[in-house]
């Protein structure tokens, strides 16, 4: 199409002056190329010119991906390669529930071949007044082709309600625990829901895409398996968090969450709360408070210390802290945090033990 318009563009007017259409030779002049001539074939080798850089653009054109989080940025830049150009809208180290709707967000919007998000309304407070000033047709509706809501792709949503919930229970979610990405099981059907629509945004491209698709899940499953092996001494440990945030986490890890620095999510401990959720932690002899780095510090570490536990602050996402890069770097900084936090923690209890025997 770009071809025909710039060879009706040349044959409609005229080239440095002189109208590029063959002019009547005369047959006892025709020992001499024609200005004409020359003119012709100035025009055919710039429309050849033309057609080959058009086509190597259009070969080198990457899908031109946006995610609202890091997790989903580095799953698809794992299946894309370099066919994709990707960018997170949100970083690791923000709260992925408030953050700020930025005009230069606007416009990575309105250029996006493919949108990635959680969805359950984590981004509910941000993500559509952005799509919406994006005019973009294909992101703008969740029927659109490049329009993906990552929880469409996992079975095992958790902590659906089952009643109505009003503005008086915290911040809740209608359709769910949004965190599922904190269980590396569902980095699998994510990575597959993100290839297939690669391939109906670009099909060239498909067995490119299915081939980093299977390298991508041989690779997370033997990570899980190490995972597992980690956290499987320390499977039944009771842990307190800051947000719910991290019940995938412990669902996937065998870990049992008997409270909330919030009393409700989204909702900050009143000192009362508080007393009370060091005394319950105290009779179950927990040991272990997570929150993560956008959470206040100062009381979830109050707590730790007063129930003689131990606090640590874990990122949630890829980009959470410096050197996390992508999802499988996530996922080796909590293990790794969590099992030698657990692992010094049993040393000490074994220790103290022997020395009052």
């Amino acid at each position: 199409m770009k071809l025909n318009k710039f060879l009706d563009f040349i044959m409609m007017h005229k080239f440095y002056g002189t109208e590029v259409r063959p002019k009547k030779i005369d047959i006892a002049s025709a020992k001499e190329p024609s200005l004409s001539f020359l003119d012709c074939f100035v025009t055919l080798f710039l429309a050849m010119t033309f057609l080959m850089v058009v086509s190597a653009q259009d070969a080198l054109a990457k899908v031109r991906v946006v995610t609202s989080v890091p997790d989903f940025a580095s799953i698809a830049g794992d299946v894309g390669g370099d066919k994709v150009e990707v960018v997170s809208l949100a970083k690791g180290y923000q709260d992925p529930h408030f953050v700020d709707a930025k005009p230069s967000y606007v416009l990575l919007l309105n250029k996006s071949d493919l949108l990635i998000y959680t969805g359950l309304d984590l981004e509910i407070g941000w993500l559509p007044v952005l799509v919406t000033g994006s005019r973009n047709s294909k992101i703008s509706s969740a029927a659109s082709q490049g329009n993906l809501d990552a929880s469409t792709l996992v079975s095992n949503i958790l902590e659906v309600p089952i009643t109505k919930i009003d503005r008086s229970m915290g911040d809740l979610h209608p359709g769910g625990n949004p965190h599922y990405m904190l269980d590396p099981r569902n980095g699998i059907p994510v990575a597959r829901g993100i290839a297939d629509r690669l391939k109906e945004i670009d099909p060239e491209n498909a067995p490119y895409y299915d081939e980093r698709l299977k390298d991508f899940v041989g690779r997370l499953i033997a990570k899980i398996k190490e995972w597992d092996e980690k956290l499987a001494p320390y499977k039944g440990t009771e842990i307190v968090t800051y947000h719910k945030s991290w019940v995938y986490f412990s669902e996937w890890a065998g870990f049992k969450e008997v409270g909330y620095i919030e009393p409700k999510p989204g909702i900050p401990p009143s000192p009362s709360y508080v007393a009370d959720l060091i005394k319950r932690m105290n009779q179950l002899n927990v040991k272990l408070v997570i929150a993560e780095s956008y959470y206040p510090q100062k009381t979830p570490a109050l707590v730790a210390e007063k129930a003689s536990a131990s606090f640590l602050t874990l990122p949630s996402s890829v980009d959470g802290r410096e050197g996390i890069k992508t999802y499988f770097e996530l996922f080796d900084v909590i293990v790794g945090d969590v099992t030698s936090k657990l692992e010094g923690m049993t040393k000490s209890f074994n220790s103290t033990n022997q020395e009052g025997g």
